[in-house]
């Protein structure tokens, strides 16, 4: 299976065509609680076939090294780093708030809530900013072919 596997990925790379299955979600509801009429009381979640997976791990492992061969991350990035959380995110801001402090300079922070905030945020806009920062067009197109979901296919009612 491996082998076909491989086969239908080189495929893909050569055509830099995505096969509509990859691209399709089998769309279920879990139950959370309270009433089960309630559309507040489920949470659906999206299960993309194991193709799709697999090439989107290939494609972010290709952004990842571009990014980190040329320095388009800060070293203070935390998030969506590879051995970097929001642990390390608060040991490093404590660390750099003592030193003001201890040095009796003032410290202003300011806290805000991105909850959410990639839910709405235009595909033509990222892949406009992934183009400013180097990545070449032929990433592009599969970073634009992987975010044209197709949308979900619903596969039941409640798990």
């Amino acid at each position: 299976m491996a082998r076909e596997l491989r086969s239908c990925r080189d495929a893909a790379f050569q055509t830099r065509e995505i096969p509509v299955d990859w691209r399709l979600a089998n769309m279920t509801l879990i139950y959370k609680e309270g009433q089960k009429e309630a559309p507040g009381n489920c949470r659906p979640v999206s299960l993309t076939s194991v193709p799709g997976k697999v090439m989107e791990q290939i494609i972010s492992s290709a952004i990842t090294w571009h990014k980190q061969d040329n320095q388009v991350i800060r070293p203070r990035q935390h998030g969506f780093m590879k051995g970097r959380s929001c642990l390390t995110n608060l040991i490093s801001f404590y660390d750099k708030v003592t030193c003001l402090v201890d040095e009796r300079k003032a410290v202003d922070i300011v806290y805000l809530d991105f909850t959410k905030a990639f839910d709405t945020i235009s595909h033509s806009i990222l892949l406009e900013n992934l183009g400013a920062y180097g990545l070449d067009g032929s990433m592009l197109r599969w970073v634009k072919k992987l975010a044209g979901w197709l949308g979900p296919k619903s596969c039941g009612e409640w798990s």
